[in-house]
């Protein structure tokens, strides 16, 4: 079993993150993996443990056999390597080992590596330098010129096809509304997956998803019909934007062509930065295991997104330790927001230095209004949240300023236009949920999981910084930070980071 994650180790006597134990849980691919992990984080099987400065750790686990599995761990990827035949990445030994690494450090003494780790650590560096370099003999530069007018007719072909099945849906969609709303609940799930279905056959498969929801509105409870014309409006502005394509700005027309389907690879120059990981989770659909990732530029102010998939039972191959900052080179993808980016070189890995600069919660639903400028299908927005308080609600939580009186600072990068913007017009003074906008509710996906009570219990009562996604049905969160000691003002000096989903 092997994971890599491109990159290279850290020169010698660069600092280095040690993980936390809940950043170790958090690279686990499943709960089994997580449970498998936690059971191998003590000291009893392992031997020859030992660690490096430039990172790497590795030791021998005892198992079932004779012969021990090595396992190898280089934490500024992260990758790792085990001899064990699990196809889980990372597997339940390389867990262990970092776990134990976390809760035991006198278990790992400095030391010269190990035959068996030198010669994986020494063909990372190897095929870390080659990325870098030219092409080997044999590699992409030995498949010779690419057909660029064959490509473009391909592109051209896939473009008709998306472009009838979009004329088809906009068909549909008129049939449904001149038929009455009301009708689509007597007509069952069977209408929307045939219409998803012809999206397929037209290689548009943004265009399937968007019915498929669709066929899951109607029904869905009180005020169904209102919440399908919505979706049904949002559908029909895409499609017609697909079909007027050519008159729209770049940008706009990049979302476009993402939202419908088509792929996308990421370009133009790549952003180098200090990227702090602030969560990680999966999202599974049907077979489909998809990864989010999601990072702050500590330079750039900028937040990135970085995506990863896992298919036939296997988790996504990418995962970065939540709370640490790695140094590395991303390179956006095109499109409104420009959110979503490739990792590219890593140069290392080091401890997180605290929260991003965070927002008030009434200056928050302007940072998601201005996305909206920029992507009319967006669903959320990532946005970090500062001194903010967990309080129940009549539905359920809500997260409310601190200070409502208090006019919050400016925040970094695309937040201080937003945050200017939205306190022009609020009153100086008031109780924080008598001020509009001052108090955002919990999206109901929050709810049930337990993310919710450690966020409450760390918050006890006071003002902390927490980092989600925003969007229609409230403010979703990902992770915050431990208060740590309250300062004069009322404020937190920010702590250490714990993940919430």
């Amino acid at each position: 079993m092997q994971l890599s994650h491109g990159g290279e180790t850290s020169p010698t006597g660069a600092p280095v993150a040690r993980w936390s134990v809940e950043q170790v849980l958090a690279l686990a691919p499943d709960a089994a993996s997580r449970k498998a992990g936690t059971r191998l984080g003590a000291a009893g099987p392992w031997s020859g443990t030992g660690c490096d400065a430039t990172g790497a750790v590795w030791g021998l686990c005892k198992g079932s056999g004779s012969t021990p599995y090595r396992t190898v761990v280089d934490t500024t990827g992260p990758a790792c390597a085990c001899s064990c035949p699990s196809r889980k990445f990372p597997c339940k030994h390389a867990l262990g080992l970092l776990l134990l690494r976390a809760s035991d450090d006198a278990a790992f003494r400095p030391a010269e590596p190990a035959d068996w780790v030198e010669t994986w650590l020494a063909g990372r560096r190897a095929r870390a330098a080659q990325k870098g370099g030219s092409s080997p003999a044999g590699g992409d530069g030995a498949r010779g010129p690419v057909d660029t007018d064959a490509a473009r007719k391909r592109a051209k072909r896939r473009a008709e096809r998306v472009t009838g099945g979009a004329q088809e849906l906009e068909q549909r969609l008129g049939d449904l509304l001149r038929g009455g709303l009301a009708a689509t609940d007597r007509s069952g799930y069977g209408l929307w997956e045939e219409t998803a279905a012809r999206m397929v056959d037209a290689q548009a498969p943004g265009l399937a998803a968007r019915v498929r929801e669709l066929g899951a509105v109607t029904g869905s409870g009180a005020g169904w019909p209102v919440r399908l014309l919505e979706e049904c409006a949002l559908l029909h502005l895409l499609d017609t934007a697909w079909l007027g394509r050519d008159r729209l700005p770049d940008p706009l027309a990049a979302t476009v062509r993402t939202r419908v389907g088509l792929p996308m690879s990421a370009e133009g120059p790549p952003i180098r930065d200090h990227w702090l990981v602030l969560a990680q989770y999966d999202t599974p659909d049907g077979k489909i295991v998809t990864r989010r990732i999601w990072l702050y530029g500590r330079g750039s102010g900028r937040a990135a997104l970085l995506l990863s998939f896992g298919a036939a039972g296997r988790s996504p191959d990418r995962a970065l330790p939540v709370g640490t900052t790695i140094d590395a080179e991303l390179t956006p993808y095109p499109g409104g927001g420009q959110l979503r980016a490739e990792l590219g070189e890593q140069f290392g890995t080091t401890a997180a230095s605290g929260p991003p600069p965070g927002i008030a919660a009434a200056a928050a639903p302007a940072v998601y209004g201005n996305a909206l400028r920029e992507d009319p299908w967006l669903e959320a927005w990532p946005v970090t949240l500062r001194d903010v308080i967990p309080v129940p609600s009549k539905d359920g939580w809500q997260l409310a300023d601190a200070h409502a009186g208090a006019q919050p600072g400016a925040p970094a990068g695309a937040h201080a236009d937003a945050e200017a913007d939205s306190t022009a017009d609020e009153p100086a003074d008031g109780p924080a949920d008598a001020r509009t906008g001052s108090a955002l509710p919990i999206a109901p996906a929050a709810l049930s999981r337990p993310g919710l009570w450690k966020l409450v219990a760390l918050s006890g009562g006071g003002p902390v910084t927490v980092f989600g996604e925003l969007g229609h049905r409230g403010f979703d969160p990902f992770a915050a930070w431990d208060p740590g000691e309250r300062e004069k003002g009322g404020g937190t000096t920010g702590g250490s980071l714990v993940q919430l989903v």
